[in-house]
């Protein structure tokens, strides 16, 4: 193969490129002796939506500890001996045995225990909201291209 062969080559390419376009136009072509109709057809974006999942939340108590001190009053009893001086007097019994009296003496002492109350409460939905996202994509349709030989009057009406 020489240097001439390729532009050649390169012209018989374009040759039958350019017989294939012919073939496709008259495969194209309607030839109708008083009327024709040719469709307009374009494409439109078909919109579908999903649901994915984007995430989670997650909810969870944790114990804490927290050291408490309440000032609580409390009462004891206290004993208080007085003794004091009388005029003389006479008695009416004699001394015959040891005499005793008991008086009990108290204290408050302070019992703890705990119990449970409801403080607070959680609650937790899902609610939408609706956002606008913008779609673009590139579609095509078809438009009429009138074009005319010779002397051809031409009437174009919508």
């Amino acid at each position: 193969m020489g240097f001439f062969d390729l532009f050649n080559d390169e012209e018989t390419q374009q040759k039958t490129q350019k017989k294939a376009r012919e073939v496709d136009r008259t495969a194209d072509t309607e030839f109708a002796a008083e009327g024709a109709q040719l469709d307009l057809r374009e494409e439109e974006l078909d919109i579908n939506k999903y649901r994915v999942e984007t995430g989670n939340v997650t909810l969870h108590k944790n114990i804490v500890e927290e050291e408490q001190s309440v000032d609580v009053p409390v009462s004891h009893d206290q004993v208080v001996i007085e003794q004091r001086a009388v005029d003389r007097r006479p008695a009416d019994e004699p001394i015959t045995a040891e005499e005793t009296v008991h008086i009990p003496v108290t204290a408050e002492k302070i019992d703890v225990d705990k119990h449970t109350i409801v403080t607070g409460e959680v609650s937790v939905q899902k609610r939408p909201v609706q956002e606008t996202e913008q779609v673009r994509d590139v579609i095509h349709k078809e438009v009429l291209d009138v074009g005319s030989n010779g002397n051809a009057d031409i009437i174009k009406e919508d």
